[in-house]
């Protein structure tokens, strides 16, 4: 008799293999307790609150991907945002990176909209999706490589359904998380792994013939659009060769 898994076991999310389509992917996701740090992490921070959203009820589960459910160009992330997606239950919605993201998705053409605030914001996404390796908000924005392997289920599964052309990395750690769960998806990664760089492009093949383009892009954290070592022109470009190599 194969043993119960409960969403508290680190095996949990290994449910996600009979999910059919995205939505029953996230019906797993949101339930998911299986890294007992991260779950209380989350959790502390929907009860402490920032000041400036002492009035709001923080989402506080693990976060969806969002977006387009047929997207050529998946953007991969890190990990939601303790204040932003933790508390409004949508990806790169409700901070500073995710204001920055999104503008440069509406003046590419992918978004309606250049503001991401809330989840009934009425931000609809054509052609693209964003998610991350990590689902859960992490302390000091830093998941474990366990947390990672952890979570790795539910970014291998959102591949499958969503079958993406060309994948936006945004950041060393999504691009790392992003290649082995390609390797453990057959895909033909090379050794040693392609280096993350802003601007890297990287064309994957699979045995069954389909083909994957991964392109680096600095993350859209405001250490770096602050500092301007990402610029909106920067972030720009890297989506309107996404767009180019969709098509």
């Amino acid at each position: 008799m194969s043993a119960v898994v409960g969403p508290d076991d680190a095996t949990y999310p290994l449910q996600v293999r009979p999910a059919g389509s995205v939505a029953a992917l996230d019906e797993v996701l949101v339930g998911c307790r299986a890294c007992p740090r991260l779950v209380a992490w989350r959790e502390r921070v929907a009860a402490e609150k920032r000041a400036s959203f002492r009035d709001e009820t923080y989402w506080a589960r693990p976060v969806p991907g969002f977006g387009d459910e047929r997207a050529a160009v998946l953007v991969v992330g890190l990990a939601p945002a303790a204040h932003g997606a933790n508390r409004t239950g949508r990806m790169f919605t409700g901070d500073r990176s995710g204001d920055f993201l999104f503008a440069s998705m509406s003046r590419t053409g992918f978004a309606n909209q250049p503001t991401s605030v809330g989840a009934d914001d009425g931000l609809v996404l054509t052609g693209i999706r964003v998610t991350a390796p990590v689902r859960c908000a992490p302390p000091a924005n830093k998941p474990t490589p366990t947390e990672r392997r952890t979570c790795a289920p539910y970014l291998g599964r959102e591949l499958e359904l969503v079958g993406p052309r060309v994948a936006v990395v945004l950041g060393a750690f999504g691009w790392q998380a992003l290649l082995a769960t390609l390797t453990d998806q057959g895909w033909a990664v090379p050794r040693p792994r392609p280096v993350f760089g802003h601007g890297a492009e990287v064309r994957l093949a699979h045995p069954d013939g389909r083909s994957l383009t991964l392109l680096g892009c600095f993350h859209v954290s405001q250490q770096n659009t602050f500092t301007g070592r990402l610029t909106p022109e920067m972030l720009d470009a890297v989506l309107l060769r996404a767009r180019e190599l969709a098509r």
